[in-house]
């Protein structure tokens, strides 16, 4: 086994064989914004074979406090193309497939066909309801995530002997479509931690170890340091 792994390969909890269900494993990040980014950073690291990476933004200069995958030079440049030049020249093993495009209901379900895992990046109400509708349509893991100035979720959804969907957390669709969106404010550590946090549920799910956050709510307030689980 290459050395660019050995540090994760000599936990037994993922070995040379939990090494290669990574290589061979597809992983859909919806959105490279403040969460899209430390989740492909560290799922390109840990050697995710492909990596599709769905954003139709461009790079803004109020983006680099928090989206360290990018840097001054590239904005104006589509963030998806931009994020695969990176995760390319950070571990040439992985295949990093820009969509620059917004996913919407005329193509999300050919999108997420040719991957395993769909994990989510995102920053509004209504893409969240389409991952996960078209996640369970198609039987496949939706690691949800979310960020807010000091505060953050987690859950994987669609996944395991009783499925929870986004519904479950959000049942009414036109209520929570006609609230306003969250502001603008956030720490830039926020999106680190809980991206970190989903990244980690990725590899759980593809190794096969652990208590993945199967139809529960991780939730932590930055201010305090205070996180818990809560059953959905």
């Amino acid at each position: 086994m290459d050395d660019r792994y050995i540090r994760q390969t000599s936990l037994a909890e993922i070995g040379e064989a939990g090494q290669e269900k990574l290589r061979k494993a597809r992983v859909l990040i919806a959105g490279m914004g403040g969460l899209g980014s430390p989740i492909a950073l560290y799922l390109a690291g840990a050697g995710v074979g492909t990596l599709g990476l769905a954003d139709d933004d461009n790079v803004s200069i109020s983006n680099l406090h928090r989206q360290v995958l990018y840097t001054e030079a590239e904005v104006g440049q589509k963030k998806a193309c931009c994020a695969a030049q990176r995760l390319q020249a950070l571990n040439g093993d992985v295949q990093a497939v820009p969509h620059p495009f917004r996913l919407h209901s005329g193509n999300i379900h050919e999108v997420i066909q040719g991957y395993d895992i769909v994990v989510d990046g995102c920053d509004n109400f209504a893409t969240r309801y389409l991952l996960s509708d078209a996640c369970a349509a198609q039987g496949k893991a939706y690691v949800y995530g979310a960020v807010r100035e000091m505060d953050g979720q987690v859950a994987v959804l669609c996944h395991g002997d009783s499925p929870k969907t986004y519904r479950d957390l959000y049942p009414d669709e036109e209520e929570t479509l006609s609230m306003p969106p969250p502001g603008k404010s956030i720490i830039g550590t926020a999106p680190a931690i809980v991206g970190s946090v989903e990244a980690n549920e990725v590899i759980k799910l593809i190794c096969g170890y652990g208590t993945p956050l199967t139809g529960k709510l991780w939730t932590i307030d930055l201010r305090a340091m205070q996180s818990y689980i809560l059953t959905i």
